[in-house]
């Protein structure tokens, strides 16, 4: 099955960060995408200090992701949180659950640096689109 590069235009900005990755792959019926973080539409971390601004951003990029690939977000098996400051948990959780609010996915949320120091937040999806 080939592997199938998902760019949604949403998150085609300029200056793109330099980090080699692609926002997610698709392989048969399978939708990663990679860690979002707050980036808007300018590329710059949005709203920083502000992990509640950064969690909806992050959460509209992980979508954005999905849909270009041709899933929603009830398609979502599993999220991965990473968190700056795990004393942020209880905001980024109340975001999660706005957008997950019925049957949410599995989660593991951790705490740990991230790649710019602005960063607060970051979400990756793994999702199943049956046949």
């Amino acid at each position: 099955m080939p592997r199938q590069t998902i760019r949604p235009k949403s998150l085609d900005f300029q200056p793109r960060p330099t980090f080699p990755y692609s926002p997610g792959t698709r392989g048969g019926n399978m939708i990663y995408t990679a860690g979002q973080v707050g980036w808007n539409e300018t590329g710059e971390v949005g709203a920083p200090g502000d992990v509640r601004a950064q969690t909806v951003q992050t959460l509209k990029n992980v979508r954005a992701v999905l849909e270009e690939a041709g899933a929603t977000l009830d398609d979502v098996l599993k999220c991965n949180v990473y968190l700056k400051d795990i004393d942020d948990f209880q905001i980024m959780n109340e975001e999660f659950a706005k957008v997950f609010p019925n049957d949410p996915p599995a989660r593991t949320t951790v705490q740990t640096r991230l790649s710019d120091p602005l960063m607060l937040v970051e979400i990756e999806a793994i999702a199943y689109i049956g046949d």
